[in-house]
């Protein structure tokens, strides 16, 4: 009987550990070598840890702006280099009418003095999503335009 328990426990502790890893994706999971970009509409915003969350509403007709690939980023402390993502970007290929955006950690937003998003707030972004663009409208952002202002999110401030 308590070896049974002992592998029931194990068994759960496992199953839930398998979820948690694939609830919160890493870096690895991501096709870095394609930036995208999207802009919309913030809705179910979730301003919280392990990261932000929030899902975009794109409208139709979105269009790369113009001036993409000149945008100044202010400087972080890792080494990106976001001349090259904006100029590498792009749409992306589907046409999902809604795309659930992960941003930073909180303690990292702080530090980026990033206003809390409100729901139905207009926003753009230039992320990584999955390679081939497959499984679901999952973005990790890199950069976040919000109110006229820029912010680069994958490190502190420089």
């Amino acid at each position: 009987m308590q070896r049974r328990t002992s592998l029931q426990l194990i068994a759960v502790s496992t199953l839930s550990s398998s979820w948690a890893a694939h609830a919160h994706h890493g870096w690895s999971s991501f096709d870095l070598d394609r930036p995208i970009y999207l802009e919309g509409k913030a809705a179910k915003v979730k301003w919280q840890n392990p990261h932000t969350e929030l899902m975009l509403e794109i409208p139709a007709g979105m269009k790369l702006p113009a001036d993409l690939a000149t945008r100044s980023i202010p400087a972080q402390t890792a080494p990106v280099d976001a001349p090259a993502l904006l100029k590498k970007a792009s749409l992306p290929k589907r046409t999902d009418k809604a795309w659930e955006i992960e941003l930073a950690p909180l303690a990292r937003m702080e530090a980026w003095k990033v206003p809390e998003i409100k729901n139905g707030q207009s926003l753009a972004l230039l992320g990584f999503t999955f390679k081939d663009e497959k499984g679901s409208p999952i973005v990790r952002a890199e950069f976040l335009w919000l109110d006229g202002k820029s912010y680069a999110l994958r490190s502190s401030p420089a």
